[in-house]
């Protein structure tokens, strides 16, 4: 059975803190074998990858086969249906729309001294995109990932997507040609973080990798961070919706199970000021699992690590909800938009009984690659400032240096670094002593 919390409830502080601190990760291990995984991929290159991917995904290749041959894109985007190929069309321009929105400005500027001061932005050089696959594979993120690289301006893009026993989704090939990614290789795992961070005699090294994964992937991009940029290292989804009783006890149950089909240790999570509306969405929830598709996934997921908080009042939920800081948070309430202002902590604000958060997971337009396990408290979803950078301008005059450089040169003493400091009183001394012969 789920939680079930009050904050009335004597116990509810103590219940409330083992709810933050549940650990949903899966329980196995990983990092040992992950780390002898990019040791030979690192030291073997595309032998250590093509063994890999025969051992885990049942796929023999070569390194002439690691990548999708153009006519073999070509041959499986063909058979998409067109309602699909027009659903993807319109999901790739309304993310790509929102996105370039997102594009930051250069700037320049002449201070009070005459200094130029400023900043510019430019485009990693390469990033590598990871696509999960397996029990699902998602062109969703296809789109998520690449589209935002593509805004920002990277020349060169890749895509790593595991293709177990070689069966590919077609919709993940078109979504990639939809991104302009040209280079699809059909490996996952740590292998593929391994070949995208190291490089291989056929993959070439990027500069970012960027992508959701399983707990293999998740320990392969924290151990290559550093050597190469990542967006997040992403955990089990989650979802907390906050409802007042004026809702459809039945959409918020739907709502809850979107993220709970997702994965096992996936967390959904409702908060309503009212005990018989959350009595209702549990009763709604039950009569849904007994026909959902992906039940044996959704049921244990609800089950295991699902929670119905019952607070004083809407006030309280929010205040809860920065704590719990959700990937997803659903704000199902009168005067939506107003009371979303409330909130501090979230990963995406779904705002109204009529934005159900899967319309982000596809459509919506802002990216569904979101920060996990309360990490929303710090960190933001992906954007097209995580395949760019900034550098930052400076520009000295005779006067500004004048003005402003003694002051540098007397801080650089404090730290006892005489370079630093000569540094900038030889070009003093040669500033005044043109002064003074003019």
């Amino acid at each position: 059975m789920p939680s079930i919390l009050n904050t009335t409830d004597i116990n509810f502080t103590k219940d409330f803190e083992s709810l933050l601190l549940t650990k949903r990760e899966a329980d196995q291990d990983v990092d040992d074998i992950v780390a002898k995984i990019l040791n030979d991929v690192k030291n073997h290159g595309d032998t250590a990858v093509i063994e890999l991917t025969a051992k885990y995904d049942r796929l023999d290749l070569t390194p002439e086969t690691l990548a999708f041959s153009e006519s073999e894109i070509d041959q499986a985007i063909e058979g998409v249906a067109t309602k699909e190929r027009e659903a993807l069309e319109l999901a790739a321009k309304r993310i790509r729309n929102y996105h370039e929105r997102q594009l930051p400005e250069d700037a320049w500027w002449v201070g009070e001294h005459g200094e130029g001061l400023g900043w510019r932005w430019g485009p990693v050089e390469a990033a590598g995109l990871y696509v999960p696959g397996g029990t699902a594979s998602y062109p969703s993120s296809v789109l998520m990932n690449a589209i935002p690289a593509s805004v920002a301006g990277v020349d060169k893009m890749c895509i790593c997507a595991p293709t177990p026993g070689g069966n590919c989704n077609p919709l993940v090939l078109l979504a990639a040609r939809l991104s302009g990614v040209k280079n699809i290789y059909r490996i996952g795992g740590a292998q593929a973080i391994g070949a995208m961070a190291y490089g291989t005699e056929t993959i070439d090294k990027v500069d970012t990798i960027t992508g959701p994964g399983n707990a293999f992937v998740a320990a392969a991009k924290r151990r290559v961070y550093g050597n190469v940029g990542i967006d997040m290292i992403a955990g089990p989804s989650e979802i907390l919706i906050i409802a007042d009783r004026n809702n459809n006890p039945d959409w918020i149950a739907i709502d809850l199970l979107s993220q709970a089909e997702h994965d096992k240790n996936a967390q959904s999570i409702l908060i309503t000021d009212n005990a018989k509306f959350a009595k209702d969405v549990v009763g709604c929830i039950d009569n849904r699992l007994k026909s959902l598709d992906r039940r044996e996934i959704a049921k244990p997921s609800w089950e295991n690590y699902g929670a119905v908080i019952i607070t004083k009042d809407l006030d309280e939920a929010a205040s809860l909800s920065d704590k719990l800081a959700p990937e997803h948070l659903e704000v199902c309430v009168e005067n939506a938009e107003e009371y979303s202002k409330k909130i501090r902590h979230a990963g995406a604000i779904f705002i109204g009984s009529l934005t159900p958060e899967a319309i982000g997971d596809y459509i919506g337009g802002p990216n569904h690659v979101l920060p996990t396990a309360r990490s929303a408290r710090f960190s933001s979803g992906l954007s097209v400032l995580d395949f760019m950078k900034r550098t930052t301008l400076s520009k000295m005059t005779p006067a500004s240096l004048s003005a402003i450089g003694p002051a540098a040169a007397l801080l650089a003493d404090s730290e006892s670094l005489e370079a630093h400091g000569l540094s900038i009183r030889e070009r003093l001394n040669q500033i005044n002593s043109k002064a003074k012969d003019s």
